[in-house]
């Protein structure tokens, strides 16, 4: 009976977001009413008791909460990892991971179990990271987890800025938006972290390039329907952000995925709809070479309600195009990228795979793909990269 109203059964995106909207307040309500009751109604100020509001950089009315209360949204404190062997046996070659690489160490975190946790706090090759991914924002983002000499430990505050999460650190108790790395709010306001290069690849992508490399396992101390997608269609390139309520930048549809660059504080994005008809892209930006690559046969996180049946999209980076001197033109052919200066064949990771770079790598730009909303959100200023005219 329920099948024939349009609210329930109908894949229009309009339909979509209320039936997410709808699902998300149902569950919030639920959780006030029987697990947190007097949650909502307390001041920031008496809920986080060790937070310095005095001190911050934005404005408490920019801040809404996500739904879960602090942690609520578990971070992984202690992660686990597997070879590529044994995460076979239930990651989908095309599934999408956080590739990185760090100290010879080369680690993948699948998004299946980043979209229940958002926050793993990890250590590799010695140095202290923080691995993060917002959904929403479909922001995937690795930090040097250190100040000033102090490592920090990561968890969720349970409110988001801009639709992008806010993480909050333990020892100060400092919150972070996610997007930029940046404390907002207590005594770390103005410290922004380090970035460290990664990618959104998939998981044969990681396990071809690096096949010793670890993978994180399902085994988190946390009991979760990992595999499943609860933001069910979010990434319609038609649908509306959520919990975003400011204007939206009209030049790019909000839920378009983008490939974004930041070089000497200048930033380029290259949206997908670009990069699915030119894979290479030679480019300067702000005086830097730069070559885009990008590849199909990944599948998103955010549409199908099990991912592995989810439709594909695309992986892309960016890499400084300078190599012993010379400046690399970089070319398809085929489904190989190949530089047109020696004619050796590079992988997505800027890696020269056979020909006379071989074992050669290019040195990433500071890159990451998001939705096109967040980022022109935080970076208005943003150039939009546009294909020559054929």
């Amino acid at each position: 009976m329920f099948t024939s109203i349009p609210l329930v059964s109908s894949t229009a995106w309009p339909y979509r977001v209320a039936r997410i909207a709808i699902l998300a307040t149902l569950g919030w309500w639920l959780l006030q009413a029987f697990f947190l009751p007097g949650y909502a109604q307390l001041p920031l100020q008496e809920e986080w008791t060790n937070t310095d509001f005095n001190q911050r950089n934005i404005e408490l009315q920019e801040i809404t909460r996500g739904g879960p209360p602090k942690d609520g949204i578990p971070p992984i404190d202690k992660p686990q990892f597997i070879s590529t062997a044994e995460a076979a046996h239930w990651l989908h070659p095309k599934e999408p991971v956080i590739s990185f690489e760090h100290g010879g160490e080369a680690r993948a975190y699948p998004l299946q179990i980043l979209i229940y946790h958002e926050i793993i706090n990890d250590r590799v090759a010695g140095t202290p990271v923080t691995i993060t991914f917002c959904p929403l924002c479909y922001s995937a983002i690795v930090f040097d987890r250190r100040v000033n000499g102090t490592t920090l430990d990561f968890g969720t505050t349970g409110r988001v800025r801009k639709s992008d999460l806010i993480m909050y650190d333990r020892q100060s108790e400092s919150w972070w938006q996610q997007f930029t790395g940046t404390g907002i709010i207590g005594k770390h306001t103005g410290v922004t972290l380090a970035r460290l290069p990664s990618m959104i690849t998939s998981f044969d992508a990681f396990r071809t390039t690096w096949p010793g490399g670890k993978v994180l396992s399902k085994v988190t101390g946390s009991n979760r329907p990992y595999g499943n997608n609860p933001y069910r269609h979010y990434d319609d390139i038609s649908a509306t952000p959520f919990l975003f309520d400011e204007p939206l930048d009209p030049r790019l549809p909000p839920m378009e995925r983008i490939l974004a660059l930041q070089v000497k504080e200048q930033q380029r994005v290259y949206p997908f709809a670009v990069l699915r008809e030119q894979a290479v892209i030679n480019d300067r930006l702000n005086g830097t070479a730069v070559a885009i690559f990008s590849k199909s046969d990944i599948l998103s996180a955010v549409d199908a309600t099990t991912i592995k049946h989810s439709q594909e999209t695309l992986m892309a980076a960016a890499f400084n195009r300078e190599l012993n001197g010379k400046t690399l033109t970089f070319m398809q052919d085929g489904d190989q990228i190949i530089d047109a200066t020696t004619g050796s064949v590079w992988n997505i990771f800027g890696k020269a795979t056979s020909g006379p770079l071989t074992g050669q790598a290019l040195t990433p730009v500071d890159s990451g793909i998001h939705f096109a909303f967040a980022w022109l959100a935080f970076y208005p200023e943003t150039d939009i990269y546009k294909a020559p005219p054929q």
